[in-house]
């Protein structure tokens, strides 16, 4: 359940009462782990994966309930940003929430010690000076900047800080108010049972403020112009590859650092969730590369990663138990020898186990315990809508296959109708062997197409943007969750 979907009267979910009701509700539902999608501030598309900082907090995030119970604002302030709907406008939400938080910061106490002490360590101090830059260089790229700002020249940014001080305070102080307001969230699931399960990406954007501090980690040239970007191949789905566009690490450079950066940015993951999956984690033993300028994905190669050597530092400084492998996609033999080698559970989808192939490894009886299971994920579409929108054959593919396996698993299941399948779809993963079951709230409500997150490869105004209502987390729903969870005894 990602936290932008929440219900809410302010235009997007955030860290206030909706989502402490959400945990409330998954306490009576005796589930015991929440997973959300990346909690950083998005950039054009409104994708998650795509941020201006690995390292940073959404603002929109920031609950504006909370800021009236801190004397911040006032609650006929934020009667004027009241934006209801089943899909969140981010064009407009951007034109409504910074101005509210800007006022909120004016009322703020900068002499606060928590506050002083949080910016005296630095935290969010390039992410302040980047979007500070941003907004002064009219929404430019970094790499658009003048020189002395694109290459960091000491002398040149120590007196932009000095210039825009009361702006560089002001991204700092939106920082740490979304980082608190999460942390209270995160005590009170933990507090309730609930251990939170964070997503982190493989990649970065270009246009960010990890690769405008460190550069020399991304296969860019002289003037930080990606020399290949980040794609998959052509396969079944998608005849042109996608091109994602992300530069790609040069893992040289990482090697000779001892791979610091990636050990630092699991690190911070860890502090701010309990377990955290790494996305596209089959980039981490080989990855895709195309060159720069390039139409599609068809002509890209892979490229080896020093994993056994960037694993080894991880793991001197990290708990692996904590870490989930997102091994979806393109998997050979290189992918299956790094998971045995880090241990880490990977992700079988029911959504696609039922195609007629009794050798589908993603049959719910043929799981193991070491590996978590779904119905689907944030890219697919709801079990509803993959029935829906799936060819006859392709149906009953899936009808003849979600039988099979209910008379292997012997579970008794109605399947007379799009809804019992959906249930018994939900059956199967929680009587499988995965040590970890996590269904998506869509397929849980029984929601069509309406209710996907995302359409990889596409752009448009539903992707990252549906909505719940109050009305949809009740108690008998509680209650018939809780049932189904203490008759799998996975209470």
């Amino acid at each position: 359940m990602p936290v932008f979907s929440m219900p809410g009267k302010y235009g997007i979910g955030d860290f206030g009462k909706e989502s402490y009701k959400f945990i409330d509700f998954l306490r009576r539902s005796g589930q015991k782990v929440w997973q959300i999608l990346p909690l950083v501030q998005t950039g054009y598309g409104n994708s998650p994966y795509s941020s201006v900082s690995s390292a940073s907090f959404n603002p929109f995030f920031i609950s504006p309930e909370k800021l009236i119970e801190e004397g911040l604002l006032t609650a006929s302030e934020i009667k004027f940003t009241v934006l209801e709907g089943k899909y969140i406008n981010y064009s407009t939400l951007y034109t409504v929430r910074y101005p509210l938080l800007e006022k909120a910061f004016l009322r703020f106490n900068k002499e606060d010690a928590e506050f002083k002490a949080y910016v005296k360590s630095k935290e969010s101090y390039d992410y302040a000076l980047f979007m500070t830059l941003k907004y002064a260089t009219g929404q430019k790229h970094f790499y658009e900047w003048e020189d002395k700002y694109k290459r960091r020249d000491r002398k040149a940014l120590r007196q932009f800080a000095k210039d825009y001080s009361d702006k560089l305070l002001f991204w700092q102080f939106v920082q740490f108010k979304a980082k608190k307001q999460w942390l209270e969230l995160k005590k009170y699931a933990n507090n309730s049972g609930i251990k939170i399960m964070g997503d982190m990406p493989l990649y970065v954007a270009l246009d960010s403020v990890d690769v405008w501090k460190n550069p020399e980690l991304f296969k860019l040239d002289e003037n930080f112009v990606p020399k290949t970007v980040a794609g998959v191949p052509p396969d079944y789905f998608c005849k042109d590859g996608q091109l994602w566009g992300n530069p790609v690490y040069d893992y040289d450079v990482h090697k000779k650092t001892g791979f610091s950066w990636w050990v630092n940015r699991i690190k911070r993951a860890l502090k701010i969730y309990d377990y955290v999956r790494i996305d596209h984690f089959r980039g981490l033993d080989r990855y895709y590369q195309v060159g720069n300028g390039a139409e599609n994905a068809r002509n890209g190669e892979w490229v080896d990663v020093p994993s056994k050597e960037l694993f080894t530092a991880i793991h001197k400084k990290i708990n692996r138990d904590r870490i989930i492998a997102e091994d979806l996609g393109i998997i050979d033999e290189g992918v299956r020898r790094l998971l045995e080698e880090t241990g880490y559970p990977g992700m079988k989808i029911l959504s696609f186990a039922f195609n007629g192939d009794k050798d589908n490894l993603y049959l719910p009886e043929r799981l193991n315990e070491n590996c978590v299971c779904y119905t689907g994920t944030h890219d697919n579409d709801t079990l509803i809508g993959l029935m829906k929108n799936c060819s006859e054959w392709d149906f009953n593919n899936l009808l003849s296959g979600v039988k099979n396996s209910l008379s292997r698993m012997e579970i008794f299941s109605a399947t007379e109708n799009y809804e019992q399948i959906a249930c018994a779809i939900i059956k199967l993963g929680m009587k499988s062997n995965a040590n970890l079951f996590i269904i998506p709230m869509q397929d849980i409500l029984k929601k069509d197409s309406e209710y996907r997150i995302n359409e990889p490869g596409t752009v448009n105004n539903r992707n990252w943007s549906i909505r719940f209502s109050s009305k949809d987390f009740s108690n008998t729903l509680a209650s018939e969750i809780k049932k189904l969870t203490k008759k799998y005894k996975r209470l």
